[in-house]
């Protein structure tokens, strides 16, 4: 038991180092092509930093066999859109107070707010359409609303290509594996070469695939060993896990005052997870969602659409709005552990 918990973090630890490293690969790819700030923000960090938790359910759903194996697939599915739109929103709002209160910023949050907007309206009916049609009406809206969601990505990743209110990037870091190289001699231009990028690209993915294996296989362990339902457990654990490149960035931009990317990292990987993870699940699981499950998804698309709500009417969103994100995931603990005891 000890070994498959050992094995259970070490493969937590790959999926976020790689995660990291495939993040830093990306933005350097959005600055070499002199991409704006909500395509690097909302297209390519938000798809680099949630690698960990949909490469997590394909793994499962088609490396492994059996109920359990599926369950933990469709709980990692379900759980990203729900911890990002409450603990990674709450978290947002707990940082802005906290620089606040440490005089490091106002007591606002900037956001470009037609970019904003076009991600929760993309979500909201997207994410809406995938969990209640199935549900009313059985496996027989799967396939075109699998169709849908796809399609419906890559109509939302041109608006954002073609965004003109968004401004350059705001904040990036020097690509790891450039800095290795020049360190040692081997490259002496200060921008880095896009093979350069490619490659760090590519061994991040391949790291991040060892480690959803490693990940997977030792969660189906410690679920089954617990007594838990794998569902409720890969849909608790695994994205808080996961979700901690997301959580990471956008607590580090909002600190120094970048909430355009803090936020649109996170929109961003809203709409990315209520799409293609989700047409997978669709397709290639029975998607029968109830219960607690279902009610995650509820959770998701309430607090979505709370800040909506505040973008439409405020044209801006109050830190204390972010808040409710994290009052509406205590509302979800506090009833599946009533629900368990």
């Amino acid at each position: 038991m000890t070994g498959k918990i050992f094995f259970l973090l070490f493969g937590l630890l790959m999926i976020l180092a790689a995660a990291e490293i495939f993040t830093n690969g990306v933005e350097a790819f959005g600055i070499k092509f002199n991409l704006s700030q909500a395509v690097i923000g909302r297209l390519l960090a938000a798809v680099g930093t949630t690698m960990p938790e949909t490469i997590l359910p394909i793994v499962a759903i088609f490396f492994y066999s059996g109920k359990s194996a599926e369950d933990i697939g469709v709980g990692a599915i379900l759980g990203a859109p729900f911890m990002l739109s409450t603990l990674a929103f709450f978290l947002v709002g707990v940082t802005v107070i906290l620089s606040h209160i440490r005089k490091r910023r106002k007591f606002e949050i900037h956001v470009e707010a037609l970019s904003m907007k076009r991600d929760l309206l993309f979500f909201i009916p997207m994410y809406g359409a995938a969990v209640l049609l199935p549900a009313l009406a059985g496996r027989i809206f799967a396939l075109p609303v699998a169709i849908l969601l796809i399609l419906g990505y890559i109509f939302y990743a041109y608006k954002t290509f073609c965004c003109k209110e968004s401004a350059g990037i705001e904040y990036t870091e020097k690509m790891y594996l450039w800095r290795i190289l020049t360190s040692l001699s081997f490259a002496k231009k200060e921008n880095p070469h896009v093979v350069a990028i490619v490659v760090q690209i590519v061994v991040a993915l391949t790291v991040m695939i060892a480690g959803a294996h490693t990940f997977v296989e030792s969660l189906e362990h410690v679920a089954v060993r617990f007594g838990m339902n794998p569902l409720l457990f890969a849909l608790m654990l695994a994205p808080i896990a996961t979700e901690l490149p997301e959580k990471f960035n956008s607590i580090t931009w909002t600190w120094k005052g970048r909430d355009t990317l803090a936020l649109g990292n996170i929109t961003g990987a809203m709409v990315f997870q209520s799409t293609f993870p989700v047409s997978v699940g669709l397709l290639f699981t029975e998607w029968k969602l109830s219960g607690m499950a279902f009610f995650s998804a509820m959770i998701a698309l309430t607090s979505a659409l709370i800040v909506l709500t505040e973008l439409i009417l405020r044209k801006r969103i109050s830190p204390y709005t972010m808040l409710t994100g994290g009052g509406l995931y205590l509302i979800y603990a506090i009833i599946l552990v009533a629900g368990n005891s």
